[in-house]
């Protein structure tokens, strides 16, 4: 049995290149759009338009997409030359093709770009004048100029443009008039002290020389300057805001710092700057006294985070359409880039900032647009919105609907198609152009969705009796159905499942919900959020706060995600006085991956005061050697990179701190801490240049980076002299830290999940968690990992999932992956790969499966269980067909990937069942809410609210039995005896008791129909499969439904017929109720309390003895007896409701076209059983 078979999961990573040595790249040019004849990036015209930075003679040149694809991966006919530059012409493009949009960036010889050059800048000129009266303190300052007068001058001139330093006037000169003047109140300037030609008016001091600003020589400003934590910020640098941004003074390390001869005038403003903080801004208050003091927090500077993606949206000809970017940042954004189809839009043209509009639309302005905003900190690139512009006379949808295939009853069997399959059709799930709000809206007010907008009812002969079937005729646009997506899930130890009671949970810093007694959560999702960042915090403290990125169903619906968290280490204590080391990662058997270096007197307290004392310190470590912690995994191991786009990252150990003082009150802060990290204990020596120590930020779940690593040769305890990376950090307000180094070999692995194990493609199931764990492999024995890499988790669709793994070009076995797949908690079971593979159900052409090495978790031990399956990923070899068409994609080709064939390779996960069968006479599918059509028939009357009912049913026989509900029309004039849908379960047996099984059985709930104007009770008849007597009916039940009028007639004992309650009957009743926001959501959970027999426990077990509503006996019947459904394949032409009420049974021979129905049948249930005992 393979050891690494527990659950896993991690990190791993994706960057873009290093310069080294003595040449440097330059940023990416993109001055032409592949319109006409191709996309041409000419170094020349590059050279014209963008001279400072690029040198004059390139030695290299590279070329992407506007999406990140290398021109060599694009599969397109590309030209590059360092002298020319790139072109690429659409005629010689294959099948017709045009040239993707391209961008290039050149190597240079470091230091000749100008753009980063010093030479930009001038010389410093000459000190001006002290502005100081005699024996008084004052400034003085000096310019400098920036040879470059492009629009991003900024950066290519880094630095300030003037700076000052404080001077002392010259001596006084003894006589009686200086002697008695007095200096206590500053006086206004009068015209006569001015410059000539200034018109500065200073309502306090005076004019400086140059008619800058106001000068009031004897007031004196004392400030001191703190971060966030309360620390001091040393060398923090204050400056005078304004046109110049002149540098008075920088702070000492106490953050404390004194400028003379500012004027406290209400007008007179500071810009205080620190590295890695945001600049804070103080304005002097207005004071007569000779000095004045000032406080300024700052707090760290962030990247920007899009809050709010621009959404996609559908528009006709000459209408006008918004798009919208929520960016939070510290400090805000100070520039916006709007592109479409990767080219930049003129802001001069369009008059953009986080808004982008565009009026009178037409073809050309279809696409995907897509935002970027920046500021100090860094960039951000939003996800692209598509904009659809149809023609004013083109209809806004397909009217014809889209085939599409339901399964029948089992005794419906089809002699025309020869099939149990029925074409009902249904319309494309896309957005269309209906009535137009204001134009200004970020997000439409009303969406509009493409839906049926006819249904044809048709009928379909079974056996003996008549189906009614509603067929999607026509298609038109409509309004969307409003749905909700909610993320469940439960939050329990990594160790030994403990919950986590009464936890909280926060998002973007705030607090939304707690975790209940069993760990368990739910939280919908607002409408606005495109990445789900969620913070689990212990209130007692026992696991480490934990933040995930938890993926969700964008369409609607509900997930379910198993949160596991680590225990936090016990605390050590420790003197503060001396310089203190711990190690991360150090067990019996293993050499600690890093250590932790605390320097003597590093500890101070949130005020910014410095801490004497004992510390209690808890470091607790998520080492990657170890496979039990994969699961806990913090957040998604991505970041932005500074052209923000998000990139991956892959771990070396991720730690978290906790500092306390001596009783356990108050947590501590702790600055310039060296991490250690041994170089040995990183095996691919090409991530050692590579690694850099990361911050988690809670809020926006990316990783930030907090700093580099050198190599020092050093003895570390009693080791022999080793190389470590030497990296420095500060504990400040954020406490998870990783260690992480690039990876970018990367594709994509095409996952489907299915519903049984029939495998079709009408069987696929959305929603279903499927996770991937890459492992990082042993030197030349691929298929035994030694750590565990990167995670990632998906959300399938209706067409399955593709989930990105590491691969590798030239060593097709240097990565492994682990795949396993989850729905509402439950594995599901991967395809079998013993005793003999099945390339056709594993769904992979033989000869690529062989390079893959596909093995379900339990090939070698059979004990084992059957939900997950291990692969090598290689990557698709080019021009081999076999390979080119799934499962594995290049990293490129997600699109390919997204919109996959179904006959293209694909591995498989299915849930396993017993066997069950729904029909809706109005085809729905649960997966996707959007699919519900408004019909009086349907059988969940409201897309927004989804009540599943349940009754359990006993059964006593030495046999598995199939029960039947027939729900149709009750009480409601639409659709009184009129056919909702039937529901077949087979029974459980109990585990416990011979010859006992029982049934829970779905039935349709009375309620409101979809107009929500009258109550409907829905008729509901309960008919066991075998020669069955009803032996007894729960005695609460029975009172119900005689107190609640009209009783249905139960004449037929072989059968149970009810008005089904209105009430939310529980198991005293044997009636099993849920109302949710997600049809499977609502069965899952009911359908688990009926196995339970309860109203407040699930359970996969069935419990026969408690929670009954109804017992029938089943015993063995004579030879000459036949069962309900016998007589309805042996009486042509009679009713089956007729018949049941007057109780007889049904007699004749059987017709041969409907006997196929249930040969095909009971001959398709023996397979899968075949195929479940191989």
């Amino acid at each position: 049995m393979d050891s690494n078979w527990a659950p896993i999961l991690l990190l791993f990573g994706m960057v873009c290149g290093l310069s080294q040595g003595h040449w440097e790249w330059t940023s990416w040019f993109n001055i032409d759009h592949p319109g006409g004849s191709g996309d041409y990036e000419r170094l020349d015209a590059i050279q014209r338009y963008y001279q400072e930075r690029i040198c004059p003679k390139p030695v290299d040149v590279e070329a992407r997409t506007i999406h990140g694809i290398p021109a060599t991966l694009a599969g397109e006919v590309v030209h590059l030359s360092p002298r020319l530059g790139f072109w690429c012409l659409n005629k010689e493009q294959h099948s017709g093709k045009h040239c993707s949009n391209y961008a290039v960036r050149f190597r240079c010889p470091k230091g000749s770009i100008s753009a980063v050059a010093p030479s930009s800048w001038s010389q410093w000129a000459d000190w001006g004048a002290c502005s100081a009266a005699c024996e008084q303190t004052g400034v003085q300052t000096r310019r400098r100029t920036c040879s470059t007068h492009t629009q991003n001058w900024e950066q290519q001139c880094p630095g300030p443009v003037e700076e000052g330093r404080m001077c002392t006037g010259p001596a006084c000169a003894t006589t009686p008039s200086t002697a008695s003047r007095s200096l206590d109140v500053p006086v206004k300037s009068s015209r006569a002290e001015q410059p000539a030609g200034c018109e500065l008016s200073c309502a306090m001091g005076r004019v400086n020389a140059d008619c800058s600003r106001c000068m009031c020589e004897e007031h004196v400003l004392y400030g001191s300057v703190r971060l966030q934590d309360g620390a001091a910020a040393s060398k923090a640098t204050v400056q005078l805001w304004g046109a110049s941004d002149t540098v008075l003074t920088v702070c000492d390390q106490e953050g404390k710092f004194r400028v003379p001869g500012l004027c406290p005038d209400g007008k007179t403003a500071l810009k205080i700057k620190k590295a890695h903080y945001g600049a804070a801004i103080v304005t002097l208050s207005v004071t007569d006294s000779k000095m004045s003091t000032i406080e300024v927090k700052i707090k760290r500077s962030e990247k920007p985070y899009i809050r709010t993606q621009p959404v996609s949206k559908v528009r006709r000809e000459g209408q006008a359409v918004t798009f919208c970017c929520k960016v939070l940042c510290n400090p805000p954004p100070d520039k916006y880039f709007w592109y479409h189809n990767g080219s930049l839009l003129n802001v001069k043209t369009h008059g953009y900032d986080s808004t982008l509009v565009l009026r009178q639309l037409q073809p050309q302005h279809a696409g995907q647009y897509m935002c970027r905003a920046r500021n100090t900190a860094g960039s951000v690139k939003s996800q692209p919105a598509t904009l659809t512009v149809i023609a004013l006379a083109a209809p806004s949808c397909n009217p014809t609907p889209e085939s599409h295939l339901i399964r029948l009853p089992y005794d419906c069997y089809q002699n025309l198609t020869q099939s149990l399959y029925y074409n009902v059709g249904k319309c494309p799930a896309v957005m269309c152009a209906g009535e137009q709000g204001p134009d200004s809206r970020c997000k439409d007010t009303t969406s509009y969705c493409c839906g049926a907008v006819r249904l044809e009812l048709r009928t379909i002969s079974c056996t003996n009796y008549m189906l009614p079937i509603k067929v999607v005729s026509s298609c038109g646009c409509q309004k969307c159905i409003e749905t909700k997506t909610i993320v469940r899930g439960r939050a329990i130890a990594a160790d030994d499942g403990e919950p986590m009671r009464f936890g909280q949970i926060f998002m973007s810093g705030r607090k939304i919900s707690m975790t209940g007694y069993k760990g368990t959560f739910s939280i919908q999702v607002p409408t606005d959020i495109d990445r789900l960042v969620l913070t689990f915090v212990d209130r007692y403290q026992k696991f480490v706060n934990t933040t995930k990125v938890l993926p969700f169903n964008k369409k609607g619906g509900s997930v379910f995600h198993e949160i596991k968290l680590v225990r936090k280490k016990p605390a050590v204590t420790l003197d503060c006085t001396v310089r203190n080391t711990i190690t991360l990662g150090a067990t019996e058997s293993q050499s600690p991956i890093a250590e932790l270096e605390i320097p003597p007197n590093s500890f101070y307290r949130q005020n910014g005061d410095i801490y004497r004392g004992l510390v209690k310190v808890s470091v607790t470590f998520l080492d990657p050697r170890d496979i039990s912690l994969a699961l806990a995994a913090q957040s998604d191991l991505n970041f932005v990179n500074d052209e923000g786009d998000v990139c991956s990252l892959r771990t070396y150990g991720m730690f978290s701190l906790d500092f306390m003082d001596e009783a356990a009150m108050e947590s501590l802060n702790a600055g310039q801490v060296k991490v250690f990290l041994d170089s040995a204990q990183v095996k691919m020596p090409e991530h050692l240049e590579k690694m850099k120590l990361w911050s988690l930020n809670p809020e926006t779940g990316f990783w930030e980076e907090e700093g580099d690593f050198t190599f020092i040769r050093s003895h570390r305890g009693k080791r022999e002299e080793r190389t470590f990376l030497v990296g420095n950090m500060e504990i400040r307000e954020r406490r998870l830290f990783n260690l992480d180094v690039p990876e970018s070999r990367r594709c994509y692995v095409k996952v489907r999940t299915f519903r049984g194990d029939r495998l079709m493609s009408g069987d696929q199931m959305a929603g279903v968690v499927v996770s991937l764990i890459n492992m990082e492999p042993m030197p030349g024995f691929s298929s035994n990992p030694r750590a565990w890499g990167r995670f990632d988790s998906v959300i399938t669709g209706a067409n399955g999932a593709c989930l990105p793994a590491f691969c590798d070009d030239q060593q097709r076995g240097a990565y492994s992956a682990y795949v396993m797949a989850t729905l509402g908690g439950e594995e599901l079971e991967a395809v079998a790969s013993s005793p003999k593979m099945n390339s056709n159900a594993i769904g992979v052409q033989q000869s690529y499966l062989n390079k893959l090495q596909y093995r379900r978790s339990d090939h070698e031990d059979a004990n084992v269980k059957k939900t997950a399956f291990k692969i090598n990923v290689v990557k698709p070899t080019p021009n081999i067909p076999d390979e080119m068409n799934g499962p594995i994609y290049p990293y490129e080709n997600l699109k390919e990937c997204d919109e996959a064939s179904f006959s293209a390779g694909h591995f498989r996960f299915y849930r396993v069942e017993g066997d069950s069968y729904d029909y809706n006479t109005v085809a729905f599918n649960e997966d996707h809410p959007l699919s519900w059509t408004e019909d009086y028939l349907a059988w969940w009357p409201r897309p927004l609210e989804f009540r599943a009912c349940y009754i359990k049913v006993k059964l006593s026989g030495p046999q598995e039995i199939t029960v039947r509900s027939r729900n149709m029309g009750g009480t409601h004039p639409h659709t009184v005896g009129k056919i909702y849908g039937i529901r077949d379960v087979r029974s459980t047996r109990d585990r416990d008791q011979l010859g006992v099984s029982a049934v829970c059985l779905e039935f349709k709930c009375s309620g409101m129909l979809y107009d929500q104007e009258r109550i409907d009770r829905t008729l509901v008849k309960i008919i066991p499969q075998a020669g069955c007597h009803r032996e007894s009916v729960n005695n609460m039940l029975r009172e119900y439904l005689v107190n609640h009028l009209p009783l249905a007639v139960n004449n037929d004992t072989s059968e149970f017929t009810m008005l089904a309650p209105l009430d939310p009957l529980g198991h005293n009743y044997g009636i099993y109720t849920v109302t949710d926001q997600d049809p499977r959501t609502a069965k899952e959970i009911a359908l688990g309390r009926c196995f339970d027999g309860s109203s407040d426990s699930v359970s996969r077990v069935m419990k026969t003895n408690v929670g009954v509503a109804l017992t029938f006996d089943c015993q063995e019947r004579q030879v000459n007896q036949q069962s309900v459904f016998q007589s309805l394949q042996s009486s042509p032409g009679q009713s089956v409701v007729n018949s049941m009420r007057a109780g007889q049974g049904w007699r004749g021979r059987a017709q041969r076209d409907n006997l196929l129905g249930l040969r095909l049948f009971n001959r398709l249930r023996k397979q899968r059983r075949a195929q479940r005992r191989q």
